[in-house]
């Protein structure tokens, strides 16, 4: 792991801790940090095998470090309007008329855009003679499944915690529309990526 990537990780781990100081809900909060461990341990794994790009490792950190993030407010109580109130003066639930807290949605967007330069680079790891084009084809459908695979995640914790408590970790706000408005976003996500993989990767 060179020096950009470890000064990546680092400042992930100083998120990952600092989210830690006093938290909100930490029986909840530890749930969600359980993928945030996860996904650290599969990273630094991943790179010592196959080593990733700078960009791509680096996304992947981003993206960690934003989980971290909503993960101290469940998701679905982070105040990122009162926040952006704060700094610009400007509400976009006022401003689109939003009912619920969209941060997870963002989330999910930034769950195929972040994750997708590594799987296009990991494919062609795999299979050198690939064509750009499938191997982007390839990371699309494993974003799209993966999210699937998620979405089941969070109907098993459904079924398996407390109404009070699956809503905590699920953050549904009532929407029976979730899990396909997550899938879709994470999808398009990973789509509007092939201009920018296209042109560092091909």
């Amino acid at each position: 792991m060179n020096t950009a990537k470890k000064l990546a990780f680092g400042a992930v781990l100083a998120v990952f801790v600092a989210t830690w100081i006093k938290p909100l809900w930490p029986l909840e909060q530890s749930l969600h940090s359980s993928l945030t461990v996860l996904g650290l341990a599969g990273l630094w794994w991943v790179d010592r095998r196959w080593r990733l790009g700078n960009g791509a490792f680096a996304a992947i950190c981003g993206f960690i470090a934003i989980h971290c993030i909503a993960a101290r407010w469940l998701y679905s109580n982070i105040p990122y309007d009162q926040w952006l109130q704060s700094l610009v003066g400007w509400s976009p639930d006022a401003a689109f008329g939003w009912k619920r807290n969209h941060f997870d949605r963002l989330i999910h967007f930034l769950y195929g855009v972040c994750f997708t330069p590594a799987l296009v680079q990991l494919v062609r790891h795999a299979w050198p003679r690939l064509r750009f084009g499938h191997a982007f084809t390839l990371a699309v459908m494993t974003i799209m499944c993966s999210s699937l695979v998620y979405e089941w995640f969070e109907w098993g914790i459904a079924l398996a915690l407390s109404p009070d408590a699956a809503e905590a970790y699920n953050g549904q706000q009532g929407d029976p529309w979730d899990a396909h408005a997550d899938m879709l976003l994470a999808t398009l996500g990973s789509l509007l990526v092939w201009p920018l993989a296209r042109k560092a990767l091909a």
